[in-house]
């Protein structure tokens, strides 16, 4: 069995690639600590290839697997929320209930 490799620490720099994806928000005050979860959504559900390869850097793929858990994937579309069920193994029925809920949400009860 393969290990997964260490996370960085909590203190590691916010590259560039990354910080563009902020556009709505002040980046000088964009920390890993404080905002964690804020970055990985946004790398999740707007980042590029660059960004998924650091963001798997900093983090386990079980502390990944946490996170989908915590915001039920609200951040993503359904089809990122596919591939990241397939890339990390999440239980599909746990997978199907989130985007069932999103999907009646009224951001996507708009496009009806």
């Amino acid at each position: 069995m393969v290990k997964d490799p260490p996370a960085r620490p909590a203190t590691a720099r916010i590259p560039a690639y990354v910080r563009e994806l902020f556009w709505d928000i002040d980046r000088r005050c964009l920390s890993w600590q404080k905002d964690r979860d804020m970055i990985i959504g946004r790398v999740l559900s707007h980042g590029g290839w660059k960004s998924i390869v650091w963001l798997r850097g900093m983090t386990t793929p079980d502390e990944l697997r946490e996170w989908f858990y915590r915001t039920r994937g609200r951040s993503l579309d359904p089809q990122r929320l596919r591939f990241w069920e397939l890339k990390l193994g999440l239980p599909h029925r746990t997978v199907d209930r989130w985007i069932a809920a999103m999907m009646r949400g009224p951001w996507h009860r708009r496009l009806r």
